[in-house]
């Protein structure tokens, strides 16, 4: 089976920590040497192992990120 390699080209956040110190992070990561994409996953502290997570295009990033806002302006109408 082919190792897949991962490269975390640009971080962007810390989304959150389970208790065994895995860290469910963003960033722009480059799988087996193509071309950086969004990634949203868990990580192990040292960067070494990563858990199920999902991988955005340039465009489902941005799809995501405008649903958020409307999503977090629509929960703003109703307080």
């Amino acid at each position: 089976m082919k190792d897949i390699t991962s490269t975390i080209t640009k971080p962007l956040a810390v989304l959150g920590e389970n208790g065994k110190g895995y860290t469910k992070e963003a960033n722009f990561i480059s799988w087996n040497g193509n071309a950086a994409k969004l990634d949203i996953r868990e990580w192990h502290p040292n960067h070494e192992r990563c858990g199920k997570g999902i991988t955005l295009t340039e465009d489902e990033g941005r799809n995501l990120y405008a649903c958020l806002l409307y999503t977090s302006d629509a929960a703003d109408e109703e307080d």
